[in-house]
């Protein structure tokens, strides 16, 4: 058999819907500087986007209420004396920022409580550093936090450096080398391995706290920029690069065996623009959003291959674009991801990721339990060597508007129910008797025997309402009908005879002799039945049904002549009606005409007499 097979998904309809102009965040001035970075970061309280400005760099922080135009001069975020190159928000405080500059220096920021961009006064506060890192000696193109210590941040730099931070403490405790430029860095779900790609086109995954690579092997061939993400829990790594002849490429790797990827590279398309991957935890999905065009694809991970859903597509070119964490999603609409786009360097617009669903209950099937505000540790007990899981929240309580509820981070959805049928209670075992051995051969039934066996069948069939019964069932009619005389019946009967005779007949008998005709089957007769016919009278109560019927029939013809007597009597009646009717119409057309010819005559007489008076006046 020949046909289609469609992967069962539940996210396999998911579908971006962008928002309109009056809802996304205009007059935003994206820097536009070309390191090769998101430019926008998003938390579920505000964007960080890498500002245009002169006189040293900065970055804006937009609350996300604050919707539609934005004022000409809003309160930056400044402090480094060159161009901010990224940032990022801390995953478990919503008002802590760290960012990376040009100048070789990171800083982390604390947005004030109330921050707003509408200001009354005439002076604009810009937002200075609590904190300030230094120890890379060219521009930090990267900061990253790590997503299960608290205050533990990354950062990458110009010297070829990775370097890990206690932001308490400001101070580096870890640096990891490597041999050229890092394009990009991600950490694991538990913040104890790290993933790199750099300039000399090697994937290189480390132990962050040996400050030694675990492994290192080639990456994308192609000289273009490369990005690589962790895929949440899993020991897997996803990156996006270029193929020698500038074909971008999608590459699932194995860190456990990280020579080469997993069935190969698969081939995007052709555009030159780099492929920024974000990954999905609580749907399995990975999302591409290229530099320089519109498109959003997302892919589903399943069976360790990515199985592609659909994508976004716009006219309106990106350069930048960041993801909100699951906690930030509108869980009413089903909401799965939201993206945050700039466009035309000009504004950024929102996208939301939706699973056309009518249900209006909360959808726990779409939703598993994802990543909270709470650390899994701090950062004395990360580099001290300890790996543990950040704590998980179950997403019903905030699609409820609840305070977050707390699940282990080891928790673990239940497989589905399947109805177990009930036990039923064993029966006892009767004990069987031993078979006794049967004859080869049976005698032949006697004469009597099959007699008996005839007459058994016979009986069946026979009548076995007594002449009582019979009465009480005519006595039951709902109407009484006038019974005919008693007429003798004959009913057959059976009656078995153990000397052969033909069957005889009386003259009372109700069926005719069949004729034997030349040339057909005749019947012989049972040596062991004798047909007889007796009469069998019924007593005065009785009824036979032929008399019954006809004196119904009689009675039906009778009513139907009445009624076509009276159906022709009422015909008549109406003809003679219709009759004198068209007379009367007659008459009253009649008079009609006559008083229209009187009308016209009369004035005619009326004109004449004026023309006379006019006539004598003049």
């Amino acid at each position: 058999m020949s046909g289609r097979f469609v992967r069962a998904s539940k996210y396999r309809h998911v579908f971006g819907r962008s928002a309109r102009k009056e809802q996304c965040y205009d007059n935003i001035r994206v820097s536009k500087n070309a390191w090769d970075t998101n430019l926008v970061k998003a938390n579920p309280k505000y964007l960080s986007v890498n500002w245009d400005a002169s006189g040293g760099g900065a970055f804006a922080v937009i609350p996300l209420g604050e919707r539609g135009k934005a004022p000409e001069q809003i309160p930056l975020f400044r402090g480094h004396t060159a161009v901010v190159l990224d940032t990022d928000w801390s995953p478990f405080n919503d008002n802590i920022i760290a960012s990376g500059s040009d100048d070789g220096k990171s800083f982390i920021w604390k947005v004030p409580e109330g921050f707003t961009l509408h200001t009354d006064g005439d002076e604009i506060q810009d937002v200075a550093p609590v904190a300030k890192l230094s120890g890379h000696s060219r521009k930090v193109g990267h900061v990253l936090f790590n997503p299960s210590a608290e205050n533990v941040l990354a950062t990458s730099s110009g010297d070829f450096t990775v370097k890990l931070w206690d932001i308490e403490a400001s101070a580096a405790r870890l640096t990891l080398k490597h041999t050229d430029i890092v394009q990009s860095l991600s950490f694991s779900a538990n913040g104890g391995l790290l993933v790199t790609t750099s300039r000399d086109k090697k994937l290189r995954v480390w132990d962050a706290r040996q400050q030694e690579p675990a492994h290192i092997g080639p990456g994308h061939a192609g000289a273009k920029s490369s990005r690589a993400v962790w895929m949440g829990e899993h020991d897997r790594v996803a990156t996006t690069g270029f193929s020698k002849m500038s074909d971008r490429q999608l590459g699932l790797w194995d860190i456990r065996n990280a020579n080469a990827p997993m069935n190969g590279f698969d081939m995007l398309d052709s555009i030159s623009g780099v492929c920024m991957p974000f990954w999905d935890d609580g749907t399995q999905c990975l999302y591409l959003a290229g530099k320089g065009d519109g498109n959003i694809r997302y892919y589903e991970y399943e069976n360790d291959a990515f199985e592609y859903l659909s994508e976004y597509k716009s006219a309106d070119p990106q350069r930048g674009v960041a993801f909100m964490p699951k906690r930030g999603l509108n869980l009413q609409e089903n909401e799965v991801a939201r993206a945050y786009k700039t466009v035309n360097d000009g504004y950024i617009e929102p996208i939301s990721f939706i699973v056309p669903r009518r249900a209006e209950v909360f959808q726990s099937d779409i939703y598993p339990p994802a990543t909270g505000s709470k650390p899994g540790m701090n950062a004395t007990d990360y580099f001290s060597g300890k790996d543990a899981l950040p704590p998980k929240i179950d997403m019903e309580s905030i699609y409820n508007n609840e305070n977050p509820t707390e699940i282990p981070s080891d928790y673990k959805p239940p497989p589905p129910l399947t109805p177990t049928p009930a036990a039923e209670p064993k029966k006892e075992e009767q004990p069987k008797e031993a078979p006794q051995p049967s004859p080869a051969v049976r005698a032949p039934a006697s004469m009597k025997d099959q007699g008996a066996s005839m007459s058994s069948i016979a009986s069946k069939f026979a009548d076995s309402k007594t002449a009582e019964e019979e009465e009480e069932d005519d006595s039951s009619s709902f109407e009484e009908i006038s019974k005919p005389a008693e007429r003798a019946q004959a009913k057959p009967s059976i009656k078995v005879d153990k000397t052969e005779a033909a069957p005889t007949t009386s003259q009372n008998s109700l069926e005719p002799q069949s004729q034997t005709t030349p040339g057909m089957w005749k019947p012989t007769a049972s040596p062991a039945l004798t047909f007889s016919t007796s009469p069998t009278t019924h007593d005065a109560s009785g009824a036979t049904p032929s008399g019954s019927t006809n004196s119904n029939l009689a009675n039906s013809l009778g009513e139907i002549k009445a009624l076509l007597q009276q159906q022709k009597t009422t015909m008549a009646a109406q003809s003679e009606m219709i009759v004198q009717l068209s007379s009367e119409v007659d008459a009253v057309k009649r008079n009609v005409a006559s008083s229209s010819a009187d009308t016209s005559e009369k004035d005619e007489r009326i004109r004449a007499l004026e023309k006379e008076v006019a006539a004598l006046r003049g």
